[in-house]
Formats: structure tokens, sequence, C-alpha cells
């Protein structure tokens, strides 16, 4: 359980990490996270890509093993 907490925090430090350095270096172009999710979903099949992924992590991490609280 711990290791999943610290690999979270991780890669939500890193994505933050790399949110500042592209919005402090602007001038040097570095895509923000926005630029490349704006990149991405500019067309429909990205789009579809990017619902499916959000489906699966949906599923993976919020549905797989829960048990249905009214079942007897």
């Amino acid at each position: 359980m711990v290791i999943g907490y610290l690999i979270w925090a991780v890669f939500m430090a890193g994505l933050f990490a790399w949110e500042g350095f592209s919005l402090s270096r602007s001038h040097d172009r570095w895509p923000t996270f926005s630029d490349t999710v704006h990149a991405v979903t500019r067309h429909a099949v990205g789009r579809w890509v990017m619902f499916a992924v959000w489906l699966w992590l949906g599923w993976h991490f919020f549905v797989r093993g829960w048990k249905f609280f009214l079942r007897a």
C-alpha cells in the first residue's frame, strides 16, 4: 500500500515539475501538459483514445475488486 502511494507521489511530483519547468521556460517553448493534451485531443481519434484510457483507468482503480454494498 505504501509503495502505491510513493509511486503516485513521484508521478505527480514529476508532472508538477514538468509543468512548472515548461511554464518558467516559456521562451524556449517547452510544451506544457495542457499543450500536450490539447495536441492529442485535437483530432477525434485522440479524443476516443483518451476516453478509452480514462475508462480503463477508472475500471482498474475504482471498480475492480469493489464489493456491492447491498449484497447480503
